[in-house]
């Protein structure tokens, strides 16, 4: 029997908010069961490969229906792109204007062809501070990673990141699409009016994230993070993520921020020029199950006693009349 090539898809809807985002997914499951949800970028992995010989098409139009369906029922604009891999579906993606979907054969010349001439930049699990390193050595593009020997990029990179990089710019991705419904999460996300490449803008914004996301912890969900992410969207629609287990589970912002803020300043970002962040709270639990680590240091009463008036006022007034996502460092 013959096996047919297998088939992913990398789906972003173009959302101001995540109100949307679960029906969205209902939408794709009508078409096949096998979606794993990635709420942090608003986005999913769908197989496709049995869908296409159940509804008798081709990647392109398998697509064109899922985004027609999405843009029917919901009015929410997406992109998508489609590959042998979810590395080739995202990165597919990652290059695709809203309304619009990038399909890559599944030959090692389709592949090949994609994959070389995009900077090193572009390969997921290379970031900006990675992509330095390897630029020092004239590793420039994706194809240069393919070209460069192993041993020599583990020695540049480290044993396993050098490993990952030499095997995801020559296209090698095994990972399966797992079904699972959107884990319990809050995400917010600052959009810039323009791409930002200012440090500080950046880590005002992260700031201002922080700050909302501790909010609405206290205010509405009474609950507390285990852990916080941290994504970066860039100019070129590439992503950047980064995950922190906090020392305890909480809802207080100054420890959010931060978090927030050395995940961000980790990126080692320099001059990139970023599109939006958005910061992801993880592990959530009823506040009333978490524990708070006794302190003697008098500031942290000072934070929270300031923190539970700004969320008076916020209650009261809407949540831009006061805080300004300082961090409520106390003297």
């Amino acid at each position: 029997m013959t096996t047919s090539p297998r088939t992913v898809m990398r789906i972003h809807f173009h959302l101001q908010s995540a109100d949307l985002y679960e029906q969205l997914l209902t939408v794709i499951e009508g078409i096949t069961p096998r979606v794993q949800a990635h709420p942090a970028d608003l986005s999913a992995d769908v197989d496709l490969t049995g869908a296409l010989r159940y509804w008798d098409r081709d990647p392109e139009g398998l697509a064109a229906v899922i985004r027609l369906r999405v843009l029917a029922l919901y009015g929410v604009q997406s992109s998508a792109g489609v590959g042998p891999s979810r590395l080739i579906a995202a990165m597919a993606a990652a290059v695709t204007p809203p309304g619009a979907a990038t399909v890559i054969g599944n030959t090692p010349h389709d592949i090949a062809v994609f994959l070389r001439p995009r900077r090193a930049s572009a390969l997921p699990g290379v970031g900006p501070a990675t992509a330095r390193t390897l630029t020092r050595y004239g590793i420039n593009t994706i194809g240069d990673i393919a070209d460069t020997p192993l041993a020599t990029l583990q020695r540049i990179l480290g044993i396993a990141a050098g490993r990952q990089a030499h095997d995801r710019a020559h296209g090698t991705d095994d990972r399966p699409v797992v079904p699972a419904a959107a884990p319990r999460t809050i995400t917010l996300t600052h959009r810039f009016d323009r791409d930002e490449l200012d440090p500080d803008q950046q880590d005002h914004a992260v700031l201002g994230l922080a700050e909302q996301l501790g909010f609405r912890l206290r205010d509405t969900q009474h609950e507390v993070c285990g852990a916080l992410s941290l994504t970066v969207t860039y100019a070129d629609h590439t992503s950047t993520s980064r995950t922190r287990t906090l020392a305890e589970p909480t809802a207080h912002t100054p420890p959010l921020a931060e978090t927030a803020r050395d995940l961000l300043a980790r990126l080692g970002l320099q001059r990139a020029r970023v599109r939006a962040i958005s910061l992801r709270a993880e592990r959530l639990r009823p506040a009333e199950h978490a524990t708070r680590q006794l302190t003697l240091d008098p500031r942290d009463d000072k934070a929270r006693s300031l923190e539970a008036a700004l969320d008076r006022a916020r209650t009261r007034y809407g949540t831009g009349i006061a805080g300004s996502a300082s961090a409520y460092q106390v003297d």
